[in-house]
């Protein structure tokens, strides 16, 4: 479960065709309870991401780096400085490992950090928090994946623009969760990551 540019890069990649593929029904999904661009945000930011890497950064901490920045800078809302954030906490971490499982889980403590946001709060740290433990433990399967984006669906929003809704956020899947179950899906497509 080393991570190298390469893996990275195909990972990305895997992302990018499943948030192109869905970002009509990401945003969709983000209609009731937000502002109904998130997948297209999305998409503008990985199309843009996967572009940035076709120049083969020099090492892990650049690539991861790279991913954060655009993220940020072309990703709409507030998911562009929340996926940043996660990728930017990396490639801090990717000073010291390369290890998928502790990179990941010094993403998912930069989510929190960043937005504030803990689970059951029907935000996408309730899918990472679910699913950094099995990706640490080698066990990360699909229908792991598909169980903590559908667990989003019964909470009531804390954070976020959904949060406003209060208990008429209930019944709808977190558009956040839903795109982090792609990314952890495409991760399990990427060969010689899991």
């Amino acid at each position: 479960m080393t991570l190298i540019v390469d893996t990275l890069t195909q990972w990305m990649n895997n992302f990018t065709a499943k948030i192109e593929l869905n970002q009509q029904l990401l945003s969709d999904l983000d209609t009731p309870i937000g502002d109904g661009d998130h997948g297209f945000n999305m998409n503008r930011g990985m199309q843009a991401v996967t572009q940035k890497l076709t120049e083969k950064p020099a090492s892990l901490t650049a690539a991861l780096k790279q991913v954060a920045m655009t993220l940020i800078s072309t990703v709409g809302g507030a998911s562009g400085p929340l996926y940043g954030t996660a990728f930017l906490e990396m490639a801090k971490k990717s000073d010291t490992t390369n290890d998928l499982g502790e990179l990941l889980e010094a993403g998912l403590a930069g989510l929190e950090k960043r937005g504030g946001a803990k689970p059951g709060d029907k935000t996408m740290v309730d899918v990472w928090a679910a699913l950094v433990p099995a990706v640490k433990s080698h066990d990360l399967t699909e229908d792991k994946i598909t169980a903590a984006v559908e667990a989003t669906k019964d909470l009531v929003a804390k954070k976020g623009r959904a949060s406003y809704l209060g208990e008429r956020s209930k019944g709808h899947v977190d558009p956040g969760s839903q795109s982090s179950g792609y990314l952890f899906e495409a991760l399990l497509e990427t060969k010689g990551l899991l």
